[in-house]
Formats: structure tokens, C-alpha cells, sequence
């Protein structure tokens, strides 16, 4: 496993294991397959369901707990100061856990700065050994940066080969924040495991245009944490370390990039209401 440096000098993997619609019931074996074959940090929320899970195959699988870097997201409806402290001690009982490697803020929305002075204080009481941000385009991450006491290690946004948040990007190494992709294989859109300049890239060295394109976040500096609950594509999705894109394959990705979104947009009024809605509607 290779790892990078975060700006307060926590070392963390550069490749994960997401849980992301991963239910609950599911969760505790596909960790513990994920932990067996070799991945070392785990990145949950509160919002998903499935942090219990995760802390019982943490615990179940005997690996030291010094060895893994586990990650959650602060969910909406417990933005604020006051919320966000009490919602940090639950995820912290829930993960069965005296510390949080990296907590994330999930969405850029409601009193994300009430949010981070909870984290803050919680960072600085050795519960998180890091804390950052998720979705945060380069607008808000700037104004966070700007005015919060302690920088934004990490900013887990949407990264793939079609939308590879260049500009974005920038600002991140700007800032000393680093970039973390979620959804590394665009959820299969756009044909992504079977597009051509994947498949014929990874032809040459003899890997999958999963494995391509996971390589190509790494050698761009991007965390990658990619989700399978299947074993056999967990070891996969790991097995990207043992070869390296030359300049040219970088350059043909690198024209695959659309600029943007597969998804929803932050600034699209119609997501930030659903995106509201949601975080009051789902209580965690």
C-alpha cells in the first residue's frame, strides 16, 4: 500500500475501501473481505447506515486498530455546532472506536461552520486525527480555508475520468488540501468499464479499464476509495500498484475529461433542495 502525507502530517492510504450502499446486513462481511485481502482504510458515514458494521469488522478482524484509517461524514441533519458534537461521540460508539482517523463534513450546505468548530474541538481532543470536507467545491473550500482555525486536510469530491475536477484540483494543492475521489468508477456510467481508451490502455499492460482508470487517479495525486462487495473485484480494484501509465496513456485519459458532473451539481438550485430536503428527512 502506498500512503500520502495529509497537511498536519497523518500518513493515509491512497487507495480505500468506500461502503456506500452497502446496507447494514451486508456491510460487516464485505469489511472484513475488503480488510482480509489487504485494504487498510474504510470509509463510511453517518448517513449510510452502516458505521455498526464497520466498527464489528474492524474489531472481528484482528487486525490492530493502529493499522487501519477509518473515515466518516457528519450527515446534514446534524450540522451545527451542538448536533455535530453529540453526533461525533455516537459515531465514534458506533465504529467502537477512541478515535476517527479523518471526519468529513458530507454536504456543503446548512451550519457546516458550526460543524467544523465541533471538529475542530474534537480534533484538537485527540478523537479525530484529522478533519476535512466532502463536495465542497473550490468556492466554499476557499472561504472554509480562509477562516477556519485548523485547514481542511481532505475534500472527497466526485473524481473520475470523465469528470476529473481539474480546476478544482488546483485549488486543493493550493491550499494543502487533499484531493479524495468518490465514485472513481463513475457508478458504471457512460459505459465506463467497457470505453475504449480504458480497455485498449489496459490491454498493453494487462489490466481492466477499472484498474486503468484507479491508476490514473493515483499517478494524478487523487486518494481513490472504489467499492465492490464482490471479493474477487476487491482485489482488483487493489492490485494497481504494480504498474505505471506512461505519459501518453495519462494524455488520452486526461481527454476523456468532460468537466462535469454524472450526477447532480451543487450549484443547481433543484440539488441543493433535494440535497436540504434529504437532510431533513433523514435523521441520523
Amino acid at each position: 500500500m502506498q500512503y500520502v502525507t495529509l497537511n498536519n502530517g497523518v500518513k493515509m492510504p491512497q487507495l480505500g475501501y468506500g461502503v456506500y450502499q452497502v446496507s447494514n446486513a451486508e456491510c460487516e462481511r464485505c469489511v472484513l473481505e475488503a480488510i482480509g485481502v489487504g485494504y487498510r482504510a474504510i470509509d463510511t458515514a453517518q448517513s449510510y447506515g452502516n458505521e455498526e458494521a464497520v466498527g464489528s469488522a474492524v474489531k472481528k478482524s484482528g487486525v490492530p486498530r493502529s493499522d487501519l484509517f477509518l473515515t466518516t461524514k457528519v450527515w446534514l441533519s446534524n450540522a451545527g455546532y451542538e448536533k455535530a458534537r453529540d453526533s461525533i461521540d455516537r459515531s465514534l460508539r458506533k465504529l467502537q472506536t477512541d478515535y476517527i482517523d479523518l471526519l468529513l463534513i458530507h454536504q456543503p450546505f446548512g451550519d457546516y461552520y458550526g460543524t467544523y468548530r465541533a471538529m475542530e474541538e474534537a480534533y484538537r481532543a485527540g478523537k479525530l486525527r484529522a478533519i476535512g470536507v466532502s463536495n465542497f467545491y473550490p468556492d466554499r473550500l476557499i472561504d472554509l480555508c480562509q477562516f477556519a482555525a485548523v485547514t481542511p486536510a481532505v475534500n472527497q469530491v466526485e473524481t473520475h475520468v470523465f469528470q476529473q475536477q481539474k480546476t478544482a484540483h488546483e485549488y486543493m494543492k493550493k491550499y494543502g488540501v487533499q484531493h479524495e475521489s468518490w465514485g472513481p468508477f463513475a457508478e458504471g456510467r457512460r459505459d465506463f468499464f467497457s470505453n475504449p481508451v480504458l480497455t485498449r490502455i489496459g490491454a498493453q499492460y494487462g489490466k481492466s479499464a477499472a484498474q486503468v482508470a484507479l491508476r490514473y487517479l493515483l499517478q494524478s495525486d487523487v486518494v481513490v476509495i472504489p467499492k465492490s462487495t464482490h471479493k474477487e473485484r476487491m482485489e482488483q480494484n487493489l492490485n494497481v500498484f504494480d504498474f505505471t501509465l506512461g505519459q501518453e496513456d495519462m494524455r488520452a485519459i486526461a481527454a476523456l475529461d468532460e468537466g462535469e458532473s454524472l450526477f447532480f451539481s451543487h450549484y443547481d438550485p433543484a440539488t441543493v433542495e433535494m440535497l436540504t430536503n434529504m437532510g431533513k428527512s433523514r435523521i441520523v
